[in-house]
This record gives structure tokens, sequence and C-alpha cells, in this order.
């Protein structure tokens, strides 16, 4: 008998490299030989079940050939059905047929005979068809233990027995799957969030890609969603039980040889729980300064204030801006041999060799400021706050930065300039923010451009003069580049995120400028004049380079001058900056 390699390989749709990478992919993550290859995206689930039809004289199920309506069977348990992946599609007095993924299971067709006491036929299928057909199963018996008379689906059970109920639920097979599918389906996508979102007509599933929401064709069936929710909870060692109130929690998981760390957070809705799962990926994480996407005058800058010996640095942007990746970046830049380095976090991302890292405990009352009180007592050279939250928190970071540390911490603010107004917000004394603040670092992540489908478009004086790229462009033309799709950045045009970014260093004309009680406005005008380089002029260079696209650079630009986006929007053809997906 052939193997299934050999057959596909013999049909043209894998080369012998592609068997000798599944035999090493299934060596490492286990699992049948067929369901490695479609995990690895090499072959489609038809193919490999065609393959098997062949190999084993099996016939195989078409989709349209299950029935519409779930095939009741007295004797045969659903718990079988489902930790056996298989499913009745026809039944008659003389046999009952079943699909199954798994028909050379001669112990299958055994049992099957002795519950039913006839004569049973079994077909190979499709496991997403045997997953829909057995999800319409559930369904039907859910509805029909309803109409019996209960109240709801745990109604009569006692505390103990729900909690059971819910352990049980998260404990079947196809669920377990199902779960583990959606991450190894996320490290594949190289995705940072997973989104499961209940709504009154199913499931909604998402993956965060580059920083933009996408959605999967084909999510889990809506009645699963207790069962996914649970399973997920018992993993991240969340109580279960508890689907009133939002939860954090945490799973450690290994996937494929990568070390994944979940950040799962629940929160209630109307339609049940909405769960998100931050996905960090610690062998992906880039800790090297060069490889951000610094520009050169700015990455030199920038290390120039890293080297002062105290005083307060700030990384700015939104959440999901990589603020955080670039103060771990900078400390790895440092010399943690000769210098005392101690960082406070909520949580701890990623672990630094060298560097005392301290984890908020809220629940026990270890706050960034009670735990910025005891570090200043360990004799640090530089600290790191994972974020500035509150006043109390600003205040000691200040204190800290004046008595001779070095403090690097991050804001939410939109501009490096509007850094400033926010302390002052904060309660911090102008006074303060002068005698103690170095520079602000404000960042965000554009998407590159897919190397193999880029697309080159020659633009002569009047876009140039328009979009502002004569800063940066001496001829009338210039060669951009705009979005493409291939298979191999799954259609978007884009692959990967690089920064730019936007350094405000407080020397002595800004020192001026914030004692006259200027507002972000008026600093970030002075800024300007004293050379510095904004967000979009930096994002202008990446797409002189051709890293990336004016539509991509105007996406996540837009807050910094909405009439100027808009303008430029409507010279590129695209739609205005108001219109576009942030």
């Amino acid at each position: 008998m052939k193997k299934i390699g050999e057959l596909l390989v013999e049909q043209g749709k894998i080369s012998e490299r592609d068997v000798e990478r599944t035999l090493l992919a299934q060596a490492e993550m286990g699992g049948v030989f067929g369901q490695v290859l479609v995990k690895l995206g090499l072959v489609s689930e038809a193919d490999v079940a065609s393959a098997l039809s062949v190999q084993l004289s099996v016939a195989l199920l078409a989709t349209a050939d299950y029935p519409e309506s779930p095939i009741r069977l007295e004797g045969v348990a659903q718990d079988f059905l489902l930790s056996n992946a298989v499913v009745p599609v026809a039944d008659s007095e003389q046999e009952t047929r079943f699909a199954a993924t798994m028909p050379q299971d001669r112990f299958l067709a055994k049992a099957l005979a002795m519950a039913l006491d006839k004569p049973v036929d079994i077909v190979l299928g499709l496991e997403s068809d045997i997953n829909k057909a057995l999800q319409l199963y559930m369904q039907d018996q859910d509805e029909d233990t309803a109409d019996s008379g209960a109240d709801d689906q745990f109604g009569g059970q006692s505390d103990d027995e729900f909690i059971e109920h819910l352990r049980d639920l998260a404990s079947e097979a196809p669920v377990i799957r199902l779960v583990n599918q959606l991450i190894h389906r996320a490290l594949d996508m190289g995705a940072s969030d997973i989104h499961i979102e209940p709504f009154e007509d199913g499931l909604q599933l998402r993956y965060r890609v580059d920083g933009v929401l996408q959605d999967y064709p084909d999510p889990p069936a809506g009645n699963l969603a207790a069962a996914i929710a649970s399973r997920i909870k018992l993993l991240s060692q969340m109580n279960i039980a508890e689907r009133r109130l939002p939860q954090d929690g945490r799973i450690m998981i290994r996937v494929k040889g990568h070390e994944l760390d979940l950040r799962v957070s629940t929160i209630p809705t109307v339609h049940g729980e909405s769960i998100v799962m931050r996905v960090l990926d610690r062998e992906s994480i880039q800790l090297s300064l060069s490889s951000m996407g610094f520009s050169e005058d700015t990455l030199r800058r920038y290390q120039g204030l890293l080297a002062r010996p105290h005083g307060v640095l700030l990384v700015t942007g939104p959440t999901g801006s990589g603020k955080t990746t670039t103060l771990y970046a900078s400390l790895a830049s440092l010399d943690s041999e000769s210098l005392k380095i101690i960082t406070v976090e909520d949580p701890v991302e990623y672990q630094l060799q060298g560097v005392n890292q301290i984890q908020v405990q809220a629940q026990i009352s270890l706050s960034f400021a009670r735990a910025l009180r005891a570090i200043l007592r360990q004799d640090p050279d530089i600290i790191m706050i994972g974020e500035m939250r509150d006043t109390e928190t600003a205040q000691i970071g200040v204190q800290s930065a004046l008595t001779g540390h070095l403090v690097l911490s991050t804001l939410h603010t939109n501009t490096a300039a509007s850094a400033i107004t926010r302390l002052e917000d904060m309660g911090i004394e102008r006074y303060l923010i002068t005698s103690s603040v170095n520079g602000v670092l404000a960042q965000r992540l554009v998407r590159t451009l897919c190397k193999q489908c880029k697309e080159p478009q020659t633009v002569g004086r009047d876009y140039i003069e328009q979009t502002g790229l004569r800063r940066f462009v001496s001829g009338d033309t210039q060669q951009v580049f705009h979005a493409g799709g291939c298979p191999a950045c799954n259609h978007t045009g884009y692959s990967g995120r690089t920064g730019i970014h936007e350094l405000f260093v407080l020397d002595e004309e800004m020192h001026r400028v914030i004692m006259s009680g200027a507002d972000a406005t008026l600093l970030h005008t002075a800024a300007k004049r004293q050379g510095m380089v904004t967000l979009y002029e930096d994002g202008l260079r990446k797409v002189v380079q051709g890293v990336t696209s004016m539509e991509e650079l105007l996406r996540v630009t837009q807050d910094q001058s909405e009439g100027e986006s808009s303008r430029i929007a409507e010279t590129i053809d695209i739609p205005p900056a108001e219109s576009l997906s942030a």
C-alpha cells in the first residue's frame, strides 16, 4: 500500500522536500501525517482526503451528500461520536452508514455494529464536514433538551454539577482540537491577537495580523461557544463557573517548537463571553534597536539620550504600537553587567538577561508606585516603569530622575510633544518636567509591503509637492510602491511591520517654550523648528525607500493632521482619512 505522501507526490500536489518537512514537523508536534500537511498549509484537506480515499479504497463522501437534518440513533452515545469524529449520514433497516475521518479504524466499525446490532458501513469524510455535521447533531440534541422543559442549559443543576458539566464540555476531544487549531493558526498567520466573539447569529473569529483585524471565513459553530470558553478558561487558570464578571488569565504553551505566552481576557456580553488572547511569541521578539525601523539620525539621537546618566526618557503611542518592545530593546542595548537595572511591569512580557523584573500584583496591593518606592532602596542605576498610569507613579518617576537615576517609561499620547501636557495633567509642575525629562519618543507601526507582489508606480512633481515628499526627493519624478496581493501575504499586499518615529528632545530652547505655558500644538511646532522629524515625515522616508505605501502611512498617521491627510488622500485617489480604518 502506497503512503499518503507518495500518492500526493505522484499527483503533483507536494514535493519530496515537502514530505521531509512534514515528517520533521510530525515528529515534533505529533498527529497524523495528512493532518500535519494541512496544518502546514502545503495541501488542502480535500487533497489529503482524496489521496486517503485512493489508499484505503474507501469512498469519499461529498459535502452535498450529508443529511440536512441530523440522524438520531438509539444506542450510540453522543460522546462516542464526538471523541471518534464519526457521524451517521444514512440509516435503513438493513444498514447504517457513517462518515469518519479515520474509517480504517477497525474497532470503530465493530463498536458501532455491536451498539446498533446491525451492519454498518463507514466511508471517508472531510474533517470540516464531519465537524459541521456533529455541531448540527449536538445543536439538535440541545433543542430537544430545551423542549423537554428545562429552564436553561444548566437548569436544575447544583453548583458542583454545573462546574462538572463545564469541565466535561472543555474535555471533549473535538473542543480540545478546535482550541488547539485556533492557537496553531494564529502562529501560522503571525497573528498578535485572537478574538472569539459571540453574537446572535453565531461566533465570530478574527485574527489581528500586522495590526489589522482579519475575519476567519469558517468560524466555529455558535453552540460550541460555552465549550470553547470553558476550555480556554480551564487552560488559563480562570474560574470556569464565573460567566458574569471579566477575568484575566495566562496560558504557557509550546507550539511547533515555539514558546507561546497567551494573555487571555474574557468579558461578559449579551450573547456570551467574548474572549481575546494576546499572542506573545518569545522567539520572534527583536531586541535590537537597529532592526526596529529607526532612521539613522533618529537612532543616533535616541542612543544619545539612553547614554545620559539620569533623567526621564518616555516612549509614547497608542496600544499595540510597540512601545514596550522599544523599551526592551533599549534595555538590551545597555550594559547590564556594570549597571543595576530594575523594571516594574504589568505584565512582564519577556525576560531579559541580567535585568531584575518585577511583576505588578494588584490583588496584593503591589502597584507601580509601591514597587517604585521599594526599588529606590535597591541602589538601581536604571529603572523601567511599564507605564505611568497615575499621578503617584509619575511623581515618583520624576523624583527618581532628579536623584540620579535614568528612568524609562511609556505614556499613552498621540504625539511626542503632547506627553509634556499629559505629565502636567497628572500633576507634575512644568519646572520639574524641564528639570527631569530628557526626551520623548513617539512611535507607530506601519505594515511593510510584500516583497513578492508590491507594485511600482512613478509619480510626478505635483504628487511630490502635495504629499510632502519634496523634502526627501531631489528630482521631479519618483518611484513609489503600492500593495498588490499574493498567496505569500494572504492577498493583503503586506508582510510584517516596521516602526516610524518622532523624537522630541528637550534642549534649552524647548525648556523656554515649555516654561512659557505653550500647549501641545505650540510645542509640536516649536520642536519642528528645532529640526524634529514628525511621524508622517519619517514615514515618507520609508515610502521613498519602498518599505511601505502612502496608503498605509496615511492610515496610521491620519490623526496627526486630518486636513493634510484628507488633501493628500484625494491626490493619490484613496478614501479620505476619516474613512480609513484605524
